[in-house]
């Protein structure tokens, strides 16, 4: 399957939904939407991975670069609806730790309006 990316606003943060399998080969697309939210918009990124069905090493370290990014400069990024497969993944990998990971979008909105941001003008 395709991967599918799109962007939304809902209140404080951007939404970003990924449908599909997030793999090498298209990892560098999810990779170039988050670096364009966090390093020029400065937004605060919540990522639905709801309807992503797979995720290799190459998609976890898209989501790792992309926390890393969001921690220098002081931004919120969650990530919410992983399949049990996708959550095997991060709890095997114990990054479940790292990230802020959420059971639905209403959780994750919730903490990211809660969290201060330096990206205020």
């Amino acid at each position: 399957m395709p991967l599918s990316i799109t962007k939304r606003q809902n209140g404080a943060a951007t939404i970003v939904d990924v449908t599909g399998e997030i793999t090498l080969f298209n990892a560098p697309d999810l990779r170039k939407v988050l670096m364009e939210l966090l390093k020029v918009e400065k937004a605060r990124v919540i990522v639905n991975m709801t309807n992503s069905a797979y995720i290799d090493s190459a998609g976890v370290a898209c989501l790792v670069e992309a926390l890393k990014v969001a921690r220098e400069s002081k931004l919120p990024f969650a990530i919410f609806g992983l399949n049990r497969v996708a959550k095997e993944v991060f709890e095997l990998t114990r990054l479940i730790h790292v990230f802020d990971v959420y059971g639905s979008e209403e959780e994750a909105l919730r903490a990211a309006q809660q969290a201060p941001s330096s990206a205020a003008v």
